[in-house]
Formats: structure tokens, sequence, C-alpha cells
């Protein structure tokens, strides 16, 4: 069946006549590079990109959506890391994109909230927030293209999500459209509602399957008056632990970041990042990343205070060598390293990522033991991980045996076997196989595996409570009958 059988031209028209020939794309090279994902992997179709500049349009293009059976793709900045925005490849859906929406409708700094639509791009947000003297304190690789409703529907996490929690407990409140057209008004900041459900809290995450989140109340915290970032060696991930947890001890949370990185890691990104260096001399198996910050000039100050606790970690046996950048510009170059891992890791060869939670106490040992495990199962590849040890995410990668010049096929041959091996592993240890990046496409037969019964029922029940004709997002996050 062709594009065209399965959403015909006067559909099309009809939303030109709600949204005007502005609001409509239909030029394919225009539509193009909004089909597939980021990382291109998967690749769908569509007749068309709706895009709406206000709630009410994006209400009116539900609601005719809904009348027609047409489904829906809401997509931001098309920045998921599991296809969760690329449309079916058959052609059934159109792309609803919430970019023109895209005002900070208000900015308080007494208030502690800013209010935006979906369409805002969290750089922009991040340089709104300074200027009024306050930080929205969520931030990520993508974050010059990544969008407020597109973190909002994945419960984004990031780097400083040990101090400030994951997308969801930075939601003060969210507007959305529901499946039937009509408009969820929730962006009131109360602190105590107890009217039922939290209708907030089903939408963030739900990856946009039960509806198009077009706003959120977003809490913002004190600009940074002072911060030390520290970089410290240890021997093992359960020393990190330690760390971390004498780190918390003396300096209560005021520990913004906290990075546990594999020498391999680091060795990576020396090898292949023009202008990095090891900030310190020692190299051991592991090192952790610290930040500190205060929101005020409280003596003494977080470098001296950092300086403290490292000191006692020292004497202890945690830590093996440590350093504090000196400067501004240094604690950039400490953190330019955690950021270049991925980017360098790419230069190793193919590899299998993975985004997955377990319980930070349980975390130490399966860095260790799962990445034992899956080089013995999988002779030839070598694994390891990095990232989030104080949330218990970190992102745990196979990478292929030395030499394999043809990554896709290996990843043919392999990867669905890694992929279960990894994921059984994770389930076993008590965690998720997802953390942060959500189920889209790309985990949605492994939710339908491993997942409960009960999960499983939960989720099909709300998705056909609120979506009953079935519009919203298909295939995503939600399994199929045949996975579980």
């Amino acid at each position: 069946m062709t594009e065209q059988a399965i959403i015909a031209q006067d559909a099309i028209d009809r939303f030109v006549a709600l949204l005007g020939p502005k609001g409509v794309i239909t030029d394919a090279d225009d539509i193009a590079p909004w089909v597939s994902d980021w990382r291109g992997r998967y690749h769908g179709a569509a007749r068309a990109i709706l895009s709406p500049a206000t709630t009410r349009e994006v209400a009116d293009c539900v609601a005719l959506a809904a009348e027609l059976g047409i489904a829906l793709v809401p997509q931001g900045g098309n920045t998921s890391m599991v296809g969760g925005a690329t449309p079916p490849a058959d052609g059934s859906a159109l792309i609803l994109s919430l970019r023109r929406m895209n005002q900070i409708r208000n900015l308080s700094a007494d208030d502690n909230l800013a209010v935006c639509e979906a369409g805002v791009i969290l750089s922009n947000l991040h340089d709104a927030a300074e200027a009024a003297g306050r930080r929205f304190p969520l931030s990520l690789g993508a974050k010059g293209s990544a969008t407020i409703g597109g973190l909002v529907s994945t419960n984004a996490g990031g780097t400083q999500v040990l101090r400030h929690g994951t997308m969801r407990a930075l939601v003060e409140g969210i507007e959305a459209v529901l499946p039937d057209g009509s408009i969820f008004d929730g962006l009131d900041a109360l602190k105590k509602d107890n009217r039922g459900y939290d209708i907030k809290q089903l939408l963030i995450g739900a990856e946009g399957t039960l509806g198009v989140i077009t706003a959120a109340a977003l809490r913002l915290v004190p600009a940074i008056a002072a911060r030390a970032v520290g970089w410290v060696s240890v021997q093992t991930p359960a020393d990190a632990l330690a760390l971390l947890r004498l780190v918390e001890g003396e300096l209560g949370d005021s520990v913004e970041g906290f990075e546990v990185i594999a020498d391999d890691g680091l060795g990576h990104v020396l090898s292949h990042i023009p202008g990095t260096r090891c900030p310190i001399e020692t190299r051991t198996p592991w090192h952790v990343l610290i930040e500190v910050d205060h929101g005020d000039m409280r003596e003494p100050g977080p470098t001296e205070r950092l300086e403290g606790a490292l000191g006692l970690a020292l004497e202890r046996g945690i830590a093996i060598d440590a350093a504090i950048a000196a400067s501004e510009a240094q604690a950039e170059a400490f953190w330019r390293i955690r950021e270049s891992l991925s980017e360098s890791e790419k230069a190793q060869g193919p590899a299998l990522q993975y985004d997955i939670s377990v319980p930070v106490p349980r975390m130490p040992a399966f860095m260790l033991e799962a990445a034992a495990a899956a080089e013995a199962a999988f002779p030839g590849t070598t694994a390891s991980s990095f990232g989030h040890l104080g949330d218990g995410n970190v992102h745990f990668h196979v990478r292929a045996p030395r030499g394999t010049s043809d990554g896709p096929a290996w990843i043919a041959a392999q990867g669905q076997a890694i992929n279960a091996f990894v994921h059984d592993a994770v389930v076993a240890a008590g965690g998720s196989i997802s953390a942060e990046h959500g189920i889209g496409q790309m985990k949605r037969a492994e939710l339908g595996r491993l997942a409960s019964p009960a999960r499983i029922h939960a989720l099909r029940a709300i998705k056909t409570a609120f979506d009953p004709g079935g519009i919203m997002n298909p295939d995503k996050l939600i399994p199929r009958p045949d996975e579980g």
C-alpha cells in the first residue's frame, strides 16, 4: 500500500485549512531530515509535517486526526536515542512538530519558575535563566537541539540528576493536548493537589503515547556562585561508591555531579580528542569526576570543602590520587573528558550501547561482573561502562572485536544475542533496561520480554484509556501483544 493510499490528499487539505499553508509541510525534501532518527537506525515516511504555532492549533490538529483515524508522531528536536520520534515506515502517520511553539511564556526569579512551550530548545532556556540570575539544572549533550517537550516526554536525565533529579522532579506543571483534542491545563505549580490521579506524572515519560505536551512549568534553582571540580583516581568502582558516600557526608547536597570513568575510556579520549590531557599523572583502573557547587559565597568555599573531603579519602585509602581544577578553564577541560567519551569510543569501532540502571549498592559489582561475563560469552569483545554512579545509571558498552570492519554486519549477527545477555543481567540485578533514554521502538520488544505481567497490563490499560483510537505515537513504548 502506498503512502497516498493510506493518507488521502483531502485529509491533508483539511489540515491545511486548519493551520494555513505555513503550518503544513508537504515537500519531500523538507520532510526527509525528520523521518529518520538522528543515529540513522530507524527510517520512516510521512506525507506531511504538521507545524502548529499555538496550543489551540495543536488541539485542533489532534481532534481532526482523531476524527479521521490518522496517527500522529509528536516531534521536537528529533534527538531520541531509541527511535521514539520516528514515524512508521508505511507512511500511516503524520509528524506533529512542536518546533514553532518556542516561546518562554514567563520566567520568574522570585518564583523560581519558567513556563516554556514545548519547542523551546534547552540551551535557550539555560541562557534565559542565567540572564535572570537562575539556572535550569538539567543538561545533556544534545542541549543545542533537544526541546523541552521531548525532554519532558522522555523524562530526561543527565549529569545533574544526583542533586536535582530527572525531568520528572523538575516539572511543576504541564499543559497538554489529550488524544481526543481536549486541553489539559495543569501549568499552575501547586504544592498540594489531591484531585485524584496525577495526570502530569502520567504524561511525563509517556513518550507522546498519551498526548502532546505543549508547555511545562519548570523549577529553577539559584545560579552557581562558585564551584569546584575534582578528578580522583581509584582502584575499583566500590572505592568510587565509598568516595561518593564520604563526599556526601562531608559536603551534603552541594555535590552536583559524580561521574565514574574506566581507564580504558579515558585512554580513548586522550588518543582521539585533540587538546585533552589526563588531569593527574596517576593512572588507575577507574577515575571519578566530582563537581561541588555553591549558590552563594559562604565560607569555606567549595574548593576548600572539596579539598578537605578528598584529603580524608586519601588518608583512608579510598582514593589513590586527586587533583582539583585550579581555574574555570581547567574545570571545563576535566568535564570535556567526560563529555567526549561517546565520541571517542566511536573511533574504536562498532559497539552496542546500553543505557541501564541498577540499585546503587549493586552497581560497583555489576560494572565489573557484567563486563567480564559479556567478554567471556562473546569472545573478542570488550565491555566497559561509565556514567552517573551516584544515581545508579551507567552507559554499558560492548565493543566489537578489534579489526571488525563491517559494523552493521556484526550487529546483525551478534546484536540480538548480546542485547538479551546484557538486559538479562540488568534485570537479574534488579535494574531497568532504560535509565534515561526511554523505550521508543528500540527497546519495546525487550520491555515486553522482561517486564512483569502487571507492568505490561498497566501500561496497556493506561494507553487504552487515554487513547482508545491508538493515534498517539504508534508502536512506541507499549509492547505489542506478541511481545509480552
